[in-house]
């Protein structure tokens, strides 16, 4: 069956679409010895597609890992700053896995990384919604600011679910809080807080949808177990 090339290419976990995109972009896909374009599909079953003159093959199986990003880390596997990437933390890994959404530099906690093209899609698209849970380090007036954040509908003019905030530790200058939060913006959670009156000193991610960072030590990483993939694919 015929399938966009963007899609075989992230299925086969060569990258994710919007890097295949990319590729096809830049003529290093052909499809039966032709440059391929944007928009163009291929049956794997009938076609050659290759990307920089290798094959195209899906994996046997894919692979699924949970990181703890430390701070200092950028999530992606090259950088042309010449800073620390996830991929400096992925020794002993096999196979050539991406990172799924972003954690940013001074950000840390649980980060996916996968070869599923299809997944890394689903889950980065804004209608999946994913919950997202944080521990929030801040600064500041923290019951105030929690209220103000549990009745946030919009960050800089653009509609938000609102969060579910939980008051972990309250002191005279800051505290703890817990944000859940179900879209992916770029750093939503230091813009709401600092929309809300706080500032963050200290961001971690520690749950995604059902997938827990548990006691996972900083900068260490291990295989998704079977009953989490499930959950994952849904």
């Amino acid at each position: 069956m015929e399938e966009r090339l963007q899609k075989l290419l992230s299925a086969a976990g060569v990258c994710s679409r919007r890097k295949a995109e990319e590729y096809l972009a830049a003529g290093r896909v052909t499809v039966n010895s032709l440059v391929a374009s944007v928009g163009d599909k291929a049956d794997p079953a009938r076609d050659r597609v290759e990307v920089d003159g290798v094959p195209l093959s899906a994996p046997a199986a894919h692979t699924y890992l949970l990181l703890n990003k430390p701070r200092g880390y950028v999530t992606t596997l090259s950088d042309e700053k010449g800073r620390k990437t996830v991929a400096d933390l992925l020794e002993g890994c096999p196979v050539r896995v991406w990172p799924v959404g972003r954690l940013d530099l001074d950000s840390e906690g649980l980060l996916l990384l996968t070869d599923d093209g299809e997944l890394t899609n689903r889950l980065t698209h804004p209608s999946h919604e994913v919950e997202k849970e944080y521990l929030v380090w801040v600064r500041g007036e923290v019951p105030a600011g929690a209220e103000a954040l549990r009745t946030m509908d919009f960050l800089e003019g653009e509609p938000i679910r609102r969060p579910a905030v939980k008051v972990i530790k309250a002191e005279a200058d800051g505290g703890l809080l817990s944000v859940v939060i179900h879209e992916g913006k770029n750093r939503q959670v230091r813009r709401m807080c600092a929309a809300a009156g706080l500032t963050v000193t200290r961001l971690k991610r520690v749950r995604e949808g059902r997938l827990e960072l548990g006691d996972l030590r900083s900068g260490r990483w291990r295989t998704l177990t079977e009953a989490e993939v499930r959950d994952l694919l849904g």
